[in-house]
């Protein structure tokens, strides 16, 4: 780019030499030689700014500079990889990233998942440092689960269905059989619970979640008659 500004510079001295042979007329001999003379001097500077430029292009080519994309392989090299070890590597961190947001447990799975990323020394290249060592990290660190199994108490007026509805737990009254199903020892009959009993409530599996929403939401009560 530099070296075409310098080149219509030198376009620009010979525009204005024409210019002032068409004006010679009008200048005195003394004011002429002094125009030639401060305009050859600098047509002489810029020659030889557009010659040293010349010879930087020249030394530049000589130096024979890498490809760019082989500078790439020569990186992935140093951590014993190639490009479709990194794009599957890319792909297992991009997986693991959604399972960490979306709090897809149990969390010690995912920790250890992304032990195993860390261990990897692809994890050392710089696209995938900081995500892999210290953001899905410090997101796993945030992540609080809930504890397996809680205790609940019934009372007056309780049913399995109320109590899978409650938002300490389910938040979805289809999901009453896995209540019923962890405390077969107590319940005989789930229609049938009693005050003061304890009932083990656990967490529900993400197969269950997606099952029991399912059937919430394609649910359509009878019509009144």
């Amino acid at each position: 780019m530099n070296l075409k500004i310098k080149l219509l510079g030198i376009l620009s001295l010979v525009l204005l030499l024409t210019v002032v042979n068409f004006a010679q007329e009008e200048m005195t001999e003394e004011q002429w030689q002094s125009e030639m003379s401060t305009l050859k001097a600098k047509q002489t500077a810029l020659t030889n700014e557009v010659a040293a430029l010349k010879a930087d292009i020249d030394n530049l080519k000589a130096m024979n500079l890498q490809n760019p994309e082989q500078c790439i392989d020569e990186l992935y090299q140093m951590v014993g990889a190639n490009r479709n070890d990194v794009n599957n590597f890319r792909k297992a961190v991009n997986e693991l990233e959604g399972k960490i947001n979306r709090k897809e447990g149990p969390k010690a799975d995912r920790q250890a998942d992304l032990n195993a990323l860390k261990m990897n020394k692809i994890s050392a290249l710089p696209e995938f440092f900081k995500k892999v060592h210290v953001t899905m990290q410090n997101s796993l660190d945030a992540w609080i689960e809930a504890p397996k199994e809680v205790n609940y108490e019934v009372v007056k007026g309780d049913c399995l269905w109320n109590i899978a509805k409650k938002k300490d737990f389910y938040g979805n009254g289809f999901a009453w059989p896995v209540i019923y199903q962890a405390n077969r020892d107590q319940i005989k009959n789930p229609d049938l619970i009693y005050p003061k009993q304890i009932f083990k409530i656990p967490n529900l599996t993400e197969e269950e979640k997606t099952k029991y929403e399912k059937i919430r939401m394609n649910y359509k009560p009878a019509p009144v008659q």
